[in-house]
């Protein structure tokens, strides 16, 4: 009985040694992952990368690093790496046919960061959600919309989809179309247009400007602008050529009408 409690003792105290040394490695080992990846963050070589890149390689370098933590501390504990790795890869494989969404958003991403339909700072429109690309990690881009609310968006679908970049080229094209009554003349309110349009002076002057009638109604003469502006100049230019619109045409007489039916009553 001696025998047994004195092998019971040395046991507790092996196993309750190497159970407090794995926390401290596990607890030293969380803190040299955060200042190892600072550090990497504020290395030249890191900074000459895109915003697209750093954010995603700063996932996978965190990922790898808290896998090759895990393995040390299982090490330390007894547990034999070789019989450890192979219980991974077969965990690995079960739940990556479990999850075969998470396995496309990485591939999701690589695709993203490789052929670069979008970037850090873009403004995109996915046909359901459309804001400024605020991030784009390993298996999520984040969106923050206009109105400033964050929306996470698997990388998978976002690959595999028809996504708008409102920031790539850095000109646009501005179309309005105005609405114009049929008793107002077409060169009256083509030359009242062309007036509010060379008023404005976020025009790109190399382009050309396009003010033509375009289209009938059932209520309304349709006219349409086309002009370019840069990027950055799109929203505000729209903005002050509606305002002029209004202004002007309530100067000239031109009247833009409601939707209306005329009804004749036969005797």
């Amino acid at each position: 009985m001696e025998e047994v409690l004195s092998n019971l003792k040395e046991l507790a105290v092996t196993v309750g040694s190497k159970f407090i040394y794995a926390i401290i490695i596990l607890l030293i080992g969380v803190k040299l992952i955060k200042v190892l990846v600072k550090l990497i963050q504020k290395g030249k070589l890191f900074k000459k990368l895109d915003d697209s890149v750093k954010s995603f390689l700063v996932s996978v370098i965190k990922t790898v690093l808290y896998i090759v933590l895990f393995l040390t501390v299982a090490g330390i504990l007894g547990v034999p790496l070789t019989s450890m790795i192979t219980l991974l890869g077969s965990a690995g494989l079960a739940i990556g046919l479990s999850l075969q969404g998470g396995l496309s958003n990485i591939a999701g991403g690589l695709i993203i960061l490789v052929f670069k339909p979008f970037k850090v700072g873009d403004f995109i429109d996915t046909h359901s959600d459309s804001g400024t690309v605020k991030d784009i990690s390993i298996f999520y881009t984040t969106l923050t919309t206009p109105d400033n609310r964050n929306i996470t968006i698997p990388n998978g679908t976002l690959a595999n989809q028809a996504v708008v970049n409102y920031s790539h080229n850095p000109k646009r094209r501005l179309d309005i179309d105005v609405a114009v009554s049929y008793d107002n003349k077409p060169d009256d309110v083509i030359r009242c247009l062309e007036k509010i349009v060379s008023n404005q002076k976020t025009l790109l002057e190399d382009e050309q400007v396009f003010i033509k009638l375009t289209d009938y109604k059932d209520s309304s003469v349709t006219y349409t602008i086309r002009v370019w502006v840069n990027n950055g100049d799109y929203w505000d230019t729209k903005f002050n050529i509606l305002s002029d619109i209004k202004n002007e045409f309530t100067k000239n007489n031109i009247s833009i009408p409601y939707n209306q039916l005329d009804v004749h009553i036969e005797k």
